[in-house]
């Protein structure tokens, strides 16, 4: 299980507009830690906490954030249509288009997915796969 995610930024104020552009959305609450950002899910009565969380925050060794090649995290929304709502919106608060809402030729008929870079350069995804929505032919999934 996945415990916790961290990125590396070198502006958390920019970085802060970008992620509290989407994740309050969907469920994430912010806190700030010594400067640093932490968003996480809430934790449920009786129940251990959501995870995972995710960190934005400098790096430790004081040297320069930099984004990793070929890493990415996902987020899933409740629909194809809130995909784009928050695909727009961070893109409106910073973040940079790395593939516009939509379905892939190369996922399933009902993976709707938008990409992203936030100021730093992490590559982020947004996505919605609900079988009850139109898929990539225009049928409905299960």
């Amino acid at each position: 299980m996945i415990a916790y995610i961290t990125f590396g930024v070198d502006d958390i104020e920019c970085a802060e507009r970008f992620y509290s552009a989407f994740l309050p959305a969907l469920g994430y609450r912010q806190e700030k830690y010594h400067g640093d950002l932490s968003y996480s899910l809430p934790q449920q009565p009786g129940q251990l906490q959501a995870l995972p969380e995710l960190y934005i925050k400098s790096p430790f060794d004081g040297g320069p954030a930099s984004a990793g090649n070929g890493t990415m995290v996902a987020f899933e929304a409740r629909s194809q249509k809130q995909v784009r709502d928050l695909h727009a919106a961070a893109l409106a608060a910073g973040g940079f288009d790395e593939g516009q809402p939509g379905f892939r030729v190369s996922y399933g008929p009902n993976f709707y997915v938008g990409y992203l870079r936030d100021p730093q350069g992490n590559k982020i995804a947004l996505f919605s796969s609900d079988p009850n929505e139109p898929g990539r032919d225009g049928q409905q999934g299960l």
